[in-house]
């Protein structure tokens, strides 16, 4: 027989929205570093040279993606259990985040060789611990049910919440990491107080049938349309998350601008959510994705034209990016909801979707390092010395190639859905 656990309407009061989301804050925070700082400081700070490094991010990014379907279903296991289980494993995986992302930021060898190899060791463990923790939040999110409008909006909290902790790391990275480190411990565990109060998810207690493939999901055709949007507009976003520091440093010559300009794009992202929310409602979840890509390119072409002294265009296409962002975060997870409940998952398998959902966020990440930084030193660029050719190859990798990516993923997102009119308003 298939029971289903009761749980609280989605997130029906701000108290409820700041439990669930609460996590999403630490869990944002870790990401800049890790994504935006780490390129730039163990470049310029230890002078690990760009290919080297870029060939230990994309490794150490890829190896850790292919464990988050393994994951996912780790996850959906846990949901039934006890509340006890998963809270034992998520504080397992909080305790090793916080103490591996301290050790790759202070680094107890030095020399190239072996700062490569501790960087490596100390991001398996981040990446293991953020993973776990990131699959079974959005799951948690998911599992709660709704209708698109609703779906949008648990999607809000748990992504409003993260720019806000987004934000708080672009100011605080740039002048302590110590801080940086205190402060992520302290969020991570607020954040899981916060999930044990938050609304317990729809589940399956008691499921006759074997459990699904760990494949299943990518059987599912549309499921791999979405996957194939993810994964080129993503990709769009890494670049120039990855090269946002040298670009500023290097090519607009505004290094002490940084927090300014990166606090100015995730507080634009952040202000924008509930506006993208509203658009759902009259627009749908495709066509806002859409639009939001169409101000993305715009936004980014503006930036290959840009060179030094330029901190006040910078600046407005920081604010223009960031409301693209907004839907990036807020429409995508609401899909993957909505096709689950369209194939009758709703309650299952969520954890085993978004394991592969997971997935192709950490290739994101990887090929954006794995492409862009070898490619900028094969053109000529170091840190810290771009001449006049140098410095148009950093503008082009960091604006140009972005908005090719983004338009092929607006075009397989009108193939996929927009021009077969595929239904997104599904019943509660």
């Amino acid at each position: 027989m298939i029971t289903t656990a009761a749980a609280t309407p989605p997130l029906s009061g701000w108290r409820a929205g700041l439990a669930y989301g609460g996590l999403g804050l630490p869990l944002a925070f870790v990401a800049l570093p890790l994504y935006v700082v780490l390129p730039e400081h163990y470049a310029r700070s230890f002078g690990v040279p760009l290919a080297s490094l870029g060939a230990v991010l994309l490794l150490a990014r890829a190896g850790d993606a292919v464990i988050d379907p393994l994951i996912g279903r780790g996850v959906d296991r846990l949901l039934r259990r006890p509340p006890r289980d998963w809270a034992l494993m998520a504080l397992a995986a909080a305790l090793l985040l916080a103490a591996s992302f301290h050790g790759l930021f202070f680094p107890p060898v030095r020399g190239s060789p072996a700062l490569l190899a501790w960087c490596a060791l100390m991001l398996a463990g981040c990446y293991l611990a953020y993973s776990a923790l990131s699959v079974l939040h959005q799951a948690w999110g998911a599992s709660l049910g709704g209708d698109e409008a609703q779906r949008a909006r648990v999607v809000a909290w748990r992504e409003g919440l993260g720019l806000l902790g987004v934000i708080t790391a672009s100011l605080l990275a740039g002048v302590s990491l110590q801080w940086t480190s205190a402060v992520l411990a302290t969020t991570l565990a607020a954040g899981l107080v916060g999930l044990s109060r938050a609304p317990r998810p729809q589940v399956v207690l008691a499921v006759p049938e074997a459990a699904p493939s760990l494949l299943a999901p990518l059987r599912h055709a549309q499921f791999r349309r979405l996957l194939g949007v993810y994964l080129l507009n993503g990709m769009a976003s890494a670049i120039p998350a990855t090269l946002v520091l040298f670009f500023i440093r290097d090519r607009l010559q505004a290094p002490a601008l940084a927090p300014l300009f990166l606090g100015a794009y995730f507080l634009a992202a952040a202000l924008s959510l509930p506006l993208w929310v509203r658009g759902v409602k009259r627009l749908g979840l495709a066509r806002c994705w859409a639009l939001g890509m169409g101000l993305a390119v715009l936004s980014f072409l503006g930036a290959v034209a840009l060179g030094a002294g330029d901190t006040l265009a910078y600046g407005l296409i920081c604010v223009a990016s960031g409301v693209a962002l907004g839907a990036d975060l807020s429409v995508p997870p609401a899909l993957l909801a909505g096709l689950l409940r369209e194939e009758g998952l709703h309650g299952r398998s969520e954890g085993a979707w978004f394991g592969w959902w997971q997935l192709c966020t950490k290739l994101n990440l990887a090929l954006a390092a794995g492409v862009a930084l070898p490619l900028l030193q094969a053109l000529g660029y170091a840190p810290g010395h771009a001449d006049a050719a140098a410095g148009l190859a950093l503008a082009t990798v960091y604006g140009a190639l972005p908005c090719v990516l983004k338009t092929l993923a607006g075009l397989l997102l009108w193939h996929g859905w927009l021009r077969k009119k595929v239904p997104e308003c599904l019943p509660a």
